[in-house]
């Protein structure tokens, strides 16, 4: 038999080989657990190897089950039951659930009051910030429209107010605090605003850069080239984010009749669009989990607590056509008024069509989105890293893949750094590695000097036609 055409569109269900009449909350814990997430199908008659058992007296099971869901569970949800009988006469119920739009939905058995939520393909208690976020959810309310318990006097609001100018041409008069939910009708600072401060006090809206070297996070002594943790408000985040990237990104050039054509690693774009989802759309009522940037050789991977906001696997969705749903409606709504983002459609999209349009795009290289219930990750890929791997294998053989294991902790940073590069392009030259990195071409020399006096590095050839060995 096929589960999925009983069950229809929904990916959440659970099959019960029969009714447990004296432990309703066996499969009513299913029940709270599919109306508080995405809704979902319970299948009585089924066990679990796909075995149809079928049930001895349907019609009273359905009566039961009607019944213990009116006393049982509060609010009562929104359910429909009905019965399917297979080709050899076994009669199956199918319960479907939809998606409340009251949550929490408890159980009430029991003398207690208990709610649940589905866990992978398991209904488990909620935890606190699960509570939180049902309750916000069954209000029609968000992290950002409540209260803070800081005060508006104590904050600064410099960085919002300047790029709002910069990017507008607007001035911000201090009424917008009210009007863009920074501040309550009361004057008192909501979530958002708290966020937006030049100092935000909250401290898990923080994010982890990595500049990793190589493919992966495997542990070596210089397993990260550079690395940092940025914190403040929203939109100062947003622009050191993407300062750290453009940092350890480069940018190749391909010639044309006519000039030339630029070949960044990461569109602009794509990277701004995926930093700004991060930062919107993440849960802030996870804490102790940041947004983590980490950057590869062929990749940058961006991880933000919280899934969709309706529980939904953005994998297996069709991407070009998401409905726009906003977790942080004032954030989303403020990100808007500052032209970092179109409140029209979804970002996803655009992260894809801006992919596509660089010479260097194939169908391989499109960007990924997972989540789960509570993590979304995007995956963004080199642009440039298949071409620098060709040029690396044309100009040496000497070159290695991984940097050696000799090198010393008396590395710097940058000169990390200016050993990536080398890696990536053995013929890359001083003064593009001082652009690439922001320093001037002395700083470069002095580091290339002590990198070699280290043994680490060495130059082949001759000025212009010579290249660099990591050794």
């Amino acid at each position: 038999m096929c589960i999925k055409k009983l069950i229809g569109e929904t990916s959440e269900y659970e099959k019960k080989e029969m009714l447990e009449i004296k432990k309703p909350k066996s499969w009513l814990k299913s029940v709270s657990a599919f109306a508080n997430g995405i809704g979902g199908t319970l299948i009585f008659g089924i066990s679990d190897s796909d075995t149809i058992i079928g049930l001895s007296d349907a019609k009273r099971d359905a009566e039961i089950i009607s019944e213990q869901i009116k006393t049982k569970l509060d609010p009562i949800p929104e359910v429909n039951l009905r019965f399917h009988a297979t080709e050899d006469g076994k009669e199956l119920i199918i319960l479907q659930v939809a998606q409340g739009k009251e949550t929490p939905y408890y159980y009430i058995g029991d003398g207690n009051r208990q709610t649940f939520i589905r866990i992978g393909n398991e209904s488990v208690p909620a935890d606190r910030s699960s509570m939180k976020r049902l309750v916000l959810k069954g209000c029609g309310s968000s992290f950002d429209s409540m209260l803070s318990q800081y005060k508006f006097q104590n904050m600064s609001f410099s960085k919002v107010r300047s790029v709002y100018k910069q990017r507008t041409g607007i001035d911000f008069e201090d009424s917008d605090y009210a009007s863009w939910g920074i501040i309550d009708e009361h004057g008192e600072l909501t979530n958002a605003g708290a966020l937006l401060a030049d100092e935000s006090p909250i401290k898990h809206s923080r994010i982890f850069c990595t500049r990793w070297n190589g493919l992966d996070k495997a542990p070596g002594l210089m397993e990260a080239i550079d690395d940092n943790e940025l914190t403040g408000g929203l939109v100062n985040l947003l622009q050191q984010a993407t300062d750290f990237v453009n940092k350890n990104s480069r940018k190749a050039w391909m010639k044309t009749s006519d000039g030339r054509i630029e070949m960044p690693d990461y569109p602009e774009r794509a990277t701004l669009e995926t930093i700004v989802n991060a930062l919107i759309h993440r849960d802030y009522l996870e804490y102790g989990s940041e947004v983590h940037i980490d950057m590869f050789d062929d990749r940058m991977e961006v991880y933000s607590p919280g899934g969709m906001p309706d529980g939904t696997k953005v994998q297996e969705i069709d991407l070009l056509t998401i409905p726009s749903k906003r977790r942080n409606p004032i954030i989303a709504d403020i990100f808007n008024r500052l032209k970092y983002m179109d409140r029209r459609g979804s970002g996803f999209k655009k992260i894809i069509e801006d992919y596509k349009t660089y010479e260097s795009f194939s169908n391989g290289l499109v960007p990924q989105f997972k989540s789960e219930t509570n993590s979304f990750f995007i995956t963004l890929w080199n642009l440039n890293y298949p071409a620098t791997k060709d040029v690396t294998k044309d100009v040496t053989k000497d070159v290695t893949k991984d940097v050696t294991k000799d090198v010393t902790k008396d590395v710097t940073k940058e000169q990390k750094q200016v050993i990536l590069l080398i890696k990536e392009n053995p013929i890359i030259t001083t003064s593009q590695i001082a652009n690439q990195l922001n320093l001037s071409q002395r700083q470069i020399l002095r580091h290339i000097k002590e990198l070699t006096t280290l043994g680490i590095i060495k130059r082949e050839g001759g000025r212009k036609t010579g290249f660099w060995v990591i050794k």
